[in-house]
């Protein structure tokens, strides 16, 4: 629950942000009871007990987790080797080499016949439009992987395959990778907002000899031909020599039309509104419906193949260190998406889903929230709520005036917030609040999961202890973390092991503070040097958005020709705010107070928007150009709205350099 002082605070002028920024530096907020007495791990001292057997005895604790899946063979040998020093010869890692399991075996049909489960729903769906739903039973969706399971081995796909995956969050989506993972084959997901280009270098990079790809989708008002893009990347491999032998095309905008009924072994059906809902819903623009090209002999829709499909399909059985997916860590985040967007058809459409579903656990990014702070308190508040239990953010460090309005106003004061700090690379929470047992510190990611030791060091690689500021790394390996780079173990090496050896190097700088608390600073090539001292841009953002009248900030070095960096912050306002000279004052003395003088950015541009990619992240290399006035952009194929760029340039400050 909020501290006393904190429950009831309905947020007024910049004092009162100022005033809440400053004390969440320095106080934390304990646990609801009523969450402690449900959890897993039910106090600090029983998560203190957990970690430190998880570092001491890590055999006894994840053999202890690992009986709880299912292996066709035990592990013959030791249960963990490995080595993150590169002077000592080639980093690896392995977890019980030589059991063999599978994950889709695990995940479904354990579920549906050990433990009796099948008619449990698996997951809800939800899509651009909030009458498109449909929902799977674990039964159906096994069904469905066997189905398609089937279809890829017909393909001649097999163990060890590449299959690259470039669809939207449909149904479908799910179907493909846990089919995947039952023949053993590896999955590369290619984010849907990816240009074809991009889609070329990922099927090249780990030669997918099949692509799974999409008609058609919609992202708010926004149409995207996917097939197009798909058809296009398909060329360009086949320029470079790599032609792709199969792409199979899901229906998905054109679903209505194939009539599947109920039947779980095709594409599922999208639900309708019913007539009285329908009569209620504002008039939807009008649908534009692509023209599909078809590449004969190589394009085959889903559907028809799903149709010729058997029922069953005996899992591949695979060793613990046999490869399960390859994922890129650029443009691949692990935030929950929607097919479409968070703001669409409306402002509270998140907190409709929450209410519709009965939404217990709700996860998303900062960017996200600061977005829907935007627009005021109004839109969550016109929704109950009531199911929220905890809340999650992933992605980036959350400022701590966004951290207290989600707790406020999403999470009614009652909701502990699960602030978490991890990777791609790491496959899995590594700092991370747990929501019964540890006090939160806004904007903090608390304290290390099970398995992780983490430890500060100085430019010198040398270990910092107690409060400190420095590089983040971990000192042994967890099962999630990545084995390589595909296809360049000497770049995983260089990239996470040399610089430190004995270490495994995030890349992101970290703050511990007195009470063993753990503050993500940014990533350490966003650390600006100004006259010599090293500031994070993330500090700096977040004394701006503790102002009342800014939404979001981003902060980039410019070139100066005395302190060698300076700061040029873009700021994007609240609704009912204007951009004046005394409100740059403001911000720049605001600054000075929460920082120091040494942090006063020399410019502050008024941002109606931010450039992001279509997963979220503030796009830093293209605001970086745009303080330079440096119009070479390079690849701008993710950026969800150009025109965003465009009024930024004409916009910019008048620098110096």
């Amino acid at each position: 629950m909020g501290l006393p002082e904190e429950r009831g605070r309905s947020g007024g002028g910049s004092g009162v942000r100022e005033e809440a920024g400053a004390r969440s530096r320095a106080r934390s907020w304990s646990p609801p009871p009523e969450v402690s007495r449900s959890a897993h791990v039910p106090s600090l001292q029983r998560y203190r007990e957990l970690h430190r057997r998880s570092l001491e005895e890590p055999r006894e604790f994840w053999g202890d987790i690992a009986k709880e899946f299912y292996w066709k063979t035990p592990c013959p040998g030791p249960f963990l080797q490995y080595n993150f020093d590169v002077t000592k010869g080639k980093i690896f890692i392995e977890w019980m080499k030589g059991a063999t399991t599978n994950i889709c075996y695990n995940v479904l049909d354990r579920i549906v016949y050990e433990k009796k489960l099948g008619d449990k729903v698996a997951f809800y769906w939800e899509g651009n439009e909030p009458e498109e739903t449909t929902q799977i039973t674990y039964r159906e969706l096994l069904v469905q992987v066997c189905h398609f399971s089937n279809v890829l081995r017909k393909q001649g796909i097999c163990k060890g395959d590449r299959v690259a995956i470039y669809m939207p969050m449909i149904p479908e989506l799910v179907v493909a990778m846990l089919a995947c993972a039952r023949l053993g084959a590896l999955h590369s997901i290619v984010f849907a907002g990816f240009s074809s280009e991009s889609l070329c270098e990922r099927i090249l990079d780990s030669s997918c000899s099949l692509l799974i790809t999409t008609d058609a989708f919609y992202r708010g008002e926004k149409l995207v031909n996917l097939k197009e893009l798909a058809d296009e990347a398909l060329e360009k491999c086949r320029e470079k020599g790599f032609p792709v032998r199969c792409c199979i095309v899901v229906k998905h905008l054109g679903r209505a039309e194939l009539g599947t009924g109920d039947s779980p072994s095709q594409s599922p059906p999208i639900k309708r509104p019913c007539p009285d809902v329908q009569g209620k819903l504002k008039k939807k623009p009008k649908r534009i419906w692509p023209q599909i090209s078809w590449n004969e002999g190589v394009d085959m829709w889903w559907h028809e193949l799903m149709q010729e499909a058997g029922d069953e399909c005996e899992p591949e059985w695979c060793d613990a260190e046999d490869p399960l997916f390859i994922l890129y860590t650029s443009g691949s985040t692990g935030k929950p998406k929607f097919e479409g967007i968070p703001t669409y058809p409306d402002t509270s459409r998140l907190w409709s889903i929450v209410d519709k579903y009965k939404v217990t656990k709700f996860y998303t990014a900062p960017t996200a929230i600061r977005l829907l702070m935007k627009f005021g308190d109004e839109p969550v508040t016109r929704h109950s709520r009531a199911s929220l239990q905890v809340l999650g953010t992933v992605g980036e460090p959350i400022n701590p005036e966004a951290w207290l309005w989600y707790h406020r106003v999403v999470g009614a004061q009652r909701c502990p917030i699960v602030d978490t700090f991890w990777q791609t690379e790491t496959g899995g929470h590594m700092l991370t609040p747990l929501p019964g047992a540890t006090p939160m510190k806004p904007g903090s990611a608390t304290f290390p999961f099970f398995g992780v030791a983490p430890a500060v060091l100085n430019e010198s690689g040398e270990e910092l202890e107690g409060e400190a500021e420095g590089y983040l790394v971990f000192k042994q390996p967890w099962p999630g973390i990545m084995r390589t780079v595909y296809g360049n173990h000497e770049r995983f090496e260089t990239t996470y092991f040399k610089k430190f050896p004995g270490y495994y190097v995030t890349g992101d700088g970290c703050r511990r503070d007195q009470d063993g608390y753990y503050w993500i600073t940014g990533r350490i090539d966003d650390m600006l040097n100004v006259s010599g001292h090293l500031l994070s841009t993330a500090e700096v953002e977040s004394a701006l958005v503790e102002h009342e009248a800014v939404a979001e900030a981003a902060v980039v070095g410019h070139p100066h020709p005395v302190k060698g960096e300076c700061l040029y912050c873009f700021v994007t306002l609240c609704d009912g705010h204007t951009f004046s000279s005394t409100l740059t004052e403001e911000l720049k003395k605001q600054i000075r107070e929460k920082i120091g003088p040494i942090a006063t950015p020399d410019y502050i541009q008024n941002a109606p928007s931010l450039p992001k990619t279509r997963s979220g992240k503030i796009m830093r290399r293209v605001l970086r150009k745009i303080a330079q006035n440096d119009h070479d952009l390079g690849d701008m194929s993710t950026v969800a709205d150009p025109s965003v760029i465009t009024q930024l340039f004409s916009h910019r400050c008048l620098t110096i350099q």
